[in-house]
């Protein structure tokens, strides 16, 4: 079990570039497969997750070179050019892998099995088995095919036109994925905007994907993909670590390059704004549809305490582990509510983000939807454990940062799902850690 070590140091300084985002990475792999051509992705994230989808569409028959560590070549033979693996599909703990190819193999004609790790095999599946059973397929799982191991005998598709309970990009995802496939057009229904990396990927490639407030509908294309070249931006959802370490320390002056800035993502700097802080965009600019932009950020005079919910939540879902370090600081009560769904992700992040930042002194409440934290409150140094969440891991490592004395994140090999290269760009802007 690796462990982080950290203390509170000098403040941060320097530029970095952040890797590039796990969500665009993993869907480059699985979509350009689908192409006719070479497709081209730089600055293309190496963590455990995207190289999960990159040998599960390597089994199903796609061809995949790495000329180097950030680069991908994706040469696809087109929409149905996938081929019947000869052995399960091992999905390791990537939700987001098992989710779309669940989607992308409803429209094949063979039989798919996904499985995952320990963890990922208690994360819900039910939410995909439902649509994609209703245009079609065969899906079957555990607990009346709501967990995995899943087994999915793909073949003709319908065109459906699904209300999504909760708002969620990977199921979102898995049913355009598999609407590619269908013999008439696909709606789904969102109750609050997602990411949309998906439907900007395909329009990139030709495909027909056409939203209105919160409909998106995909038609299935009378013609072959196009591959794409792409630059992949920086991950804001790492990013956002690193902000709110500049944030936090006094005199920190932090310069992250090329960060994504997809509206549909940039939900925490919305929050940051609520909470009187402010983060500055420059050289903005964008690539293969996807909005980016340098973030320029200096440590914070106050934090205001917030309400953070309603339609905020989905995009901003997976940096609620460090805005509850950052509420620690702020003057107030902040609250967040409707993020029920923080509760099935890696670990339930609302228990686990509670338990270990009480151990360092919070002041922070569980609700059933969310988290209550009162502040601002002088963190102390204690060994805390990751529980195996990449995403509380780093959040405890930040929160290590402005506590007295050393604090020891046990597990911290987690990292390496999303961010493997986190301790080490602490360490670039003069932060105190050892690992």
């Amino acid at each position: 079990m690796a462990q982080l070590y950290i203390r509170a140091g000098e403040p941060l300084q320097g530029h970095l570039r952040i890797p590039g985002d796990k969500s665009i990475s993993n869907r480059f792999v699985i979509l350009t497969a689908l192409a006719e051509g070479e497709s081209h992705a730089r600055g293309w994230l190496a963590s455990d997750d995207t190289l999960t989808s990159l040998r599960c569409m390597a089994a199903l028959g796609a061809e995949v070179e790495r000329p180097a560590e950030d680069e991908v070549i994706v040469w696809g033979r087109g929409l149905r050019s996938l081929q019947e693996p000869s052995d399960v599909l091992h999905c390791a703990s990537s939700g987001t892998t098992m989710r779309l190819l669940a989607g992308l193999t409803a429209g094949q004609p063979f039989l798919t099995i996904l499985t995952g790790s320990e963890q990922l095999r208690r994360r819900p599946m039910g939410r995909i088995a439902i649509p994609l059973r209703q245009m079609g397929t065969t899906i079957m799982g555990r607990e009346n095919d709501t967990l995995p191991p899943l087994a999915i005998r793909g073949g003709h598709l319908s065109g459906i036109d699904y209300q999504m309970p909760i708002a969620s990009a990977q199921v979102k995802s898995a049913i355009l994925l598999a609407g590619l496939f269908a013999d008439g057009p696909t709606t789904v229904h969102e109750p609050a905007p997602s990411r949309d990396h998906t439907e900007r990927m395909v329009q990139a490639m030709g495909g027909f994907i056409a939203r209105e407030g919160l409909d998106v509908r995909i038609t299935p294309p009378t013609s072959p993909l196009s591959p794409i070249d792409l630059d992949v931006p920086g991950d804001i959802s790492s990013a956002a670590f690193l902000i709110a370490a500049a944030l936090l320390i006094p005199g920190s002056d932090v310069t992250l390059e090329g960060v994504g800035v997809n509206p549909t993502r940039a939900g925490f700097l919305d929050a940051l704004t609520m909470m009187g802080c402010h983060v500055e965009r420059v050289n903005e600019r964008s690539s293969g549809g996807e909005p980016i932009a340098d973030l320029h950020i200096r440590a914070a005079e106050t934090l205001k305490a917030t309400t953070l919910g309603g339609e905020l939540v989905p995009r901003m879902i997976d940096e609620f582990p460090i805005l509850a370090v950052l509420a620690t600081q702020a003057e107030g009560e902040t609250v967040v509510r409707d993020a029920a769904e923080l509760r099935v992700k890696e670990s339930d992040r609302v228990a686990t983000i509670v338990e270990e930042l009480r151990k360092l002194g919070a002041h922070i409440d569980p609700a059933d939807d969310g988290f209550v934290v009162e502040g601002p409150t002088k963190l102390q140094g204690a060994t805390v454990d990751a529980h195996g969440d990449h995403r509380l891991a780093m959040a405890l490592a930040i929160a290590g940062l402005i506590a007295e004395g050393e604090t020891v994140v046990d597990g911290a090999e987690c990292v390496d799902k999303s961010f493997p290269q986190f301790p080490q760009m602490l360490a670039q802007l003069g932060a105190d850690v050892l690992w």
